[in-house]
């Protein structure tokens, strides 16, 4: 094979004594286009966590033993992550299982949800699921705002106290009944609602928003204390008799709400 190699390297030297020399440039030229190219694909191979967060020692008995598989294409990074060809990954971690690794440390991940994986000396495979994700994972609430919308079904045979708070959304809430308390409270949002039945109290806070709907009751029912600023409404500012509380308090926006018995 050398004595090939040789004979063809010769061969191509007398081959380029023979060219004219604007050939040659020409042809360097290209050639190290090519180079440049390749390097630029190498160098932007898409790599994938081997495993991440082991210890120092294990991050190099992990390696040794990548060395004696015959792999060389992988990376260190930050003493505690092993990257691998991402074409690689699925064998390599199942390879590494095998012999019992990582004892420290997790693999089989992405930035949000990953399992710990371990081996204890006694050769118990440990996989636990792990996440780091937040609430606006689960229920959308980073899509376009006229998708941001949750929807609860609530047994309003079972709840005695019911509490909702947002920020620059709307709260609406269909006819519930709840036999203690409700308090809703909305910045930069509207409540609505309709035919409300509490059996205490009712407590209703707004900014920069309206407050709209019917109560179940009379208007007997109920001892009244509202706070508006800049904005209009229907209740008093205050009424002392009635069994239930309707507290309202409404900063930059119209209060308007009705009661079924009148």
């Amino acid at each position: 094979m050398g004595d090939k190699v040789k004979d063809f390297l010769e061969k191509a030297k007398g081959l380029l004594k023979r060219l004219p020399k604007k050939i040659i440039i020409i042809a360097a030229a290209v050639l190290a286009v090519v180079i440049v190219a390749a390097v630029v694909v190498l160098g932007n191979k898409p790599y994938a966590v081997l495993v991440t967060e082991v210890s120092n020692e294990e991050a190099v008995t992990i390696m040794n033993l990548l060395d004696e598989m015959g792999v060389t294409d992988y990376r260190l990074e930050g003493n505690d992550t092993i990257l691998v060809p991402e074409s690689q990954e699925a064998q390599l971690k199942a390879r590494l299982l095998v012999e019992g690794y990582p004892k420290t440390g997790f693999s089989y991940e992405n930035s949000k949800e990953y399992y710990n994986i371990s081996v204890s000396d006694e050769n118990v495979l440990t996989m636990t699921s792990a996440s780091n994700k937040d609430w606006t994972d689960y229920i959308g609430g980073k899509p376009s705002a006229e998708d941001r919308k949750i929807s609860l079904q609530i047994p309003d045979g079972l709840l005695e106290n019911l509490t909702l708070s947002t920020t620059n959304e709307d709260i609406t809430l269909s006819a519930l009944s709840v036999t203690e308390s409700i308090s809703i409270s909305c910045s930069g949002g509207n409540i609505a609602f309709e035919a409300l039945d509490v059996g205490s109290a009712l407590h209703l806070a707004v900014k920069n928003g309206d407050i709209s709907g019917e109560l179940a009751g009379s208007y007997d029912d109920f001892a009244i204390q509202s706070e508006i600023k800049k904005g209009e409404s229907n209740l008093p500012d205050n009424k002392d008799s009635g069994a239930k509380l309707l507290n309202v308090s409404s900063n930059n926006g119209d209060v308007n709400i009705a009661l079924a018995g009148e």
